[in-house]
């Protein structure tokens, strides 16, 4: 290459421009919390170091604490170097922290709101022009409501010359008629262009890089049907216990915590038609489209479609545990289900007959997120020899956790001179693919709310579709008799899981 030669453009680089955020004020409710520090926090500051925040950006923490600014300030740092997921760099860490503010208040406390109104226009006027208001509301969810009523009571919930968004995290309800009024008492206040209901599933790159396979790739859309595939699995299992979160835990379950939100939107994402355009609205029409088309469980006969099912003592990480009855906190009597699974069917030309299975818990073999779709086996018997594993089906694996990839099974002739099969791995990993690391999903859906983008946020009609299909499933649990099946910790779950399965279809091994 000669010295004036224009250098190589890196091929990897393609489609990671950052697209322009109009001037932002981040306000975080429950700065102080649990999610802010680990998340939240973060996942600011990671942004800041890959230059994607707007030109103007500032923080504020709203909490019931009192702090100064200072004392945030070094709170916010602390936070980030604990918890980033690269080592943070001094210079980005002091320049993104220097102006950040701290209100203190009560989240029903009008006085709190007048605080924050009034901080929110000195930003403005420091920065020479009104700033776009993104409040995340990172506090327990029986403030979502409050904090929003008081948010319009102070006027904060409008900006005549800026855009001004809410993000709202789970659990959205604890059933279908708890999550009604909620989205009711919001919607009274807001728009819903302007409500960001956040599922932190739908910020991994996998789950978005489903849509990319499917749509892509002539591969697999042409299979992607009843005609071809012969079982989904959507598997989110976890090696630890509820450790210190038994008072959350307890009154929610694995069916609230993970399958009426995470687990759904994988499976709509999984199984909805193309959309006209990858806008939020067309999209998320598709994703309604198959909730809608899954036949709400018969609270009646749910033993048939659902099985639960607690921790019992065992071993995990080569360690003694307790069951969940052990835990700190945990009530003696207590019947919460760390461990559900659910058998569903999706009720449309391309998917009836197909189905779909869910499972989550706790204290499982292994933690791992994976969506398993196996197609149907090929109706051929000649390479079934001595010594052949066999033809078996092809699966092709989308693994959300922890390590971020695709896989497909096919069938390969073993080196001999027999004609003996067994099946070989094609893989695709991220983080060898793209030589970097994944961002996290709070980035990613932090960006997004920044922006206003809705697209991989959860719509109002969503919500209450995802729970049309969960509820029957807890009202048939409260009705049955008798004690929760247990499993050993460290363990695949409960044998009561293996009646869930249809014909000859297995649970992949954890």
């Amino acid at each position: 290459m000669s010295a004036t030669a224009e250098p190589q453009a890196n091929p990897l680089s393609a489609g990671l421009e950052r697209l322009p955020v109009h001037p932002t004020t981040l306000v975080i409710f429950g700065a102080t919390g649990d999610l802010a520090r680990r998340k939240l926090l973060p996942a600011v500051y990671n942004l800041a170091h890959e230059g994607a925040l707007p030109e103007r950006f500032q923080l504020v923490g709203v909490s019931r604490g009192e702090q100064t600014d200072e004392e945030y300030r070094q709170a916010a740092i602390e936070s980030v170097e604990t918890f980033s997921r690269r080592p943070p760099d001094p210079d980005v860490l002091a320049r993104l922290f220097a102006e950040v503010r701290y209100v203190q208040g009560a989240f029903d406390d009008p006085a709190g709101y007048e605080r924050l109104d009034a901080a929110l226009a000195e930003l403005d006027e420091a920065g020479g022009l009104p700033l776009n208001r993104c409040f995340y509301l990172s506090t327990a969810p029986s403030f979502f409501p409050v904090i929003v009523e008081r948010l319009g009571a102070q006027g904060l919930h409008r900006h005549e010359d800026a855009d001004v968004r809410v993000v709202i995290e789970k659990p959205i309800g604890r059933d279908l008629e708890s999550a009604q009024e909620l989205n009711r008492r919001v919607l009274d206040v807001l728009e819903e262009k302007q409500v960001f209901r956040i599922d932190h599933y739908l910020g991994k790159e996998t789950v978005q890089n489903m849509l990319a396979f499917r749509f892509a790739n002539g591969l697999f859309e042409p299979v992607w049907n009843r005609n071809y595939i012969d079982n989904v699995q959507i598997t989110a299992s976890e090696d630890i216990g509820i450790g210190t979160r038994a008072g959350y835990y307890d009154e929610s379950g694995a069916l609230r915590d993970l399958v009426q939100n995470h687990m759904l939107q994988l499976l709509t994402l999984l199984a909805m038609e193309p959309p006209v355009s990858f806008t939020a609205d067309q999209v998320r029409d598709e994703k309604v489209k198959v909730l809608r088309a899954i036949p709400a469980p018969d609270p009646a006969r749910i033993e048939e479609v659902a099985v639960r099912a607690q921790y019992a003592a065992g071993t995990a990480a080569g360690e003694d545990v307790p069951g969940y009855h052990g835990e700190s906190d945990v009530p003696a009597e207590s019947a919460t289900e760390t461990y559900a699974a659910l058998r569903l069917e999706v009720d449309n030309w391309r998917w009836a007959g197909v189905p779909f299975y869910l499972r989550t818990g706790k204290r499982l073999a292994r933690k791992v997120t994976e969506i398993a779709v196996t197609l149907k086996p090929v109706p051929h018997l000649a390479f079934d020899q001595a010594g052949s594993v066999g033809v078996l089906p092809n699966v092709l694996v989308f693994t959300v956790q922890p390590n971020e990839g695709v896989s497909l099974s096919l069938g390969a002739k073993i080196p001999g001179t027999r004609m003996s099969i067994r099946p070989v791995q094609m893989e695709f990993l991220y983080g060898t693919s793209f030589l970097s690391q994944s961002p996290e999903a709070y980035e990613r859906l932090l960006l997004d709310a920044m922006r206003g983008d809705l697209t991989l946020f959860t719509r109002v009609d969503e919500v209450e579709a995802q729970w049309r299909i969960i509820d029957p499933v807890l009202r048939g649990w409260a009705a049955l008799d008798g004690d929760v099946p247990g499993y050993e910790a460290g363990s695949q779950g409960p044998e009561q899981a293996h009646a869930l399965m249809v014909g000859a279809d297995r649970w992949r091994r954890i």
